[in-house]
């Protein structure tokens, strides 16, 4: 397998720290295996669609950060259960292996329910926009220059970061206006009747009254 270490001294204890490369992507995340990404084979009954987007977003993701989470298949079908959307951004950006996370599972059912949960939990999580827009603020502000990336590593394209960062501009508070004094001759006086249109209102006691 096309793997490499890298080993690190610190000060005068060799310390070794081993980072394995998955086709010269660093491999950060737990894994069983690191197998070639031909022999993965998707689950046919897999109910997510990752658009061309995404999986290019995806790509950017891993070839800048590395393989921080593995690829999921199932001992009991051979089939992915979770990273579809990494396989196919493996294979954009053209590497010919990933890790690999092998799970057992009990029956078919649970396998499914494992398939299912996994697309379906993601979509219950809640923003926390003040938070959000706090963080994309620091990192837009150079963070992510020191690493060679730019903010599509957030997996914001600059079009979605735009608008989504127009969203959480804070409303302008209204204006005061100081109410005009009083005209020395008021126009209104005790007793007048108002038309407005075809209705005339009483000024004593507010009441309505067709013309």
């Amino acid at each position: 397998m096309d793997q490499a270490r890298d080993h690190v001294a610190s000060g005068s204890t060799a310390a070794v720290a081993e980072t394995v490369h998955a086709s010269g992507i660093p491999v950060y995340c737990a894994y069983d295996e690191i197998v070639d990404v031909d022999a993965l084979v998707p689950n046919p009954r897999n109910p997510n669609r990752h658009s061309d987007g995404q999986i290019r977003l995806l790509a950017k993701i891993i070839r800048h950060q590395g393989w921080r989470a593995p690829i999921t298949v199932s001992n009991l079908s051979g089939f992915i259960v979770r990273g579809h959307g990494r396989l196919a951004a493996a294979k954009l950006l053209g590497v010919d292996l990933a890790p690999v996370d092998r799970q057992d599972y009990t029956t078919e059912a649970e396998e499914w329910a494992d398939l299912v949960a996994d697309n379906r939990l993601s979509e219950l999580s809640e923003m926390d926009p003040p938070g959000l827009k706090e963080l994309l603020q620091e990192l837009d502000a150079g963070m992510l220059e020191v690493l060679g990336a730019d903010m599509e590593i957030t997996g914001y394209t600059e079009e979605a970061l735009a608008e989504l960062m127009s969203q959480f501009e804070p409303e302008e508070e209204p204006q005061e206006v100081d109410a005009p004094e009083p005209p020395a001759q008021p126009v209104t006086r005790p007793g007048d009747l108002w038309l407005l249109g075809r209705v005339v209102q009483c000024p004593r006691c507010g009441r309505l009254t067709d013309v």
